[in-house]
């Protein structure tokens, strides 16, 4: 009995720890909404809205060569994990005045295996 309860237990720890790191493959799928307006991977280039290589970690408003809203240089934010997943669920409730026209990724899932997915798109 104590043996399935340990077991339980650590199947269960995988799982959110899964969960909460993501899946960079299904994050792939997810991204399929984020590429009408941005782009990754070489030879990535701005579009409605700029290259998302190396974003994780990032200074908001500071990929060179696009032009974000004054909102988005202003914001002093940076796009760490804790940011990004409240950002990519409610973009203009985190930053009024954003120009990313996105309702938002309601799923909690879908929120970490995009940004598992972000996080292998390296600056190159």
């Amino acid at each position: 009995m104590k043996t399935v309860a340990i077991a339980s237990l650590c199947a269960l720890a995988f799982v959110s720890s899964v969960q909460a790191d993501g899946d960079a493959a299904a994050g792939a799928k997810v991204f399929a909404q984020c590429s009408a307006c941005h782009t990754v991977g070489a030879g990535a280039q701005n579009s409605v809205g700029p290259v998302l290589n190396g974003v994780v970690g990032r200074a908001a408003g500071s990929y060179p060569g696009y032009r974000y809203s004054s909102a988005m240089r202003k914001s002093g934010l940076t796009w760490d994990e804790a940011t990004l997943l409240r950002y990519l669920k409610a973009p203009d409730q985190v930053l009024p005045g954003t120009k990313m026209a996105f309702p938002g990724i309601s799923s909690d899932a879908d929120l970490h295996n995009v940004i598992a997915y972000l996080k292998q798109q390296t600056q190159e």
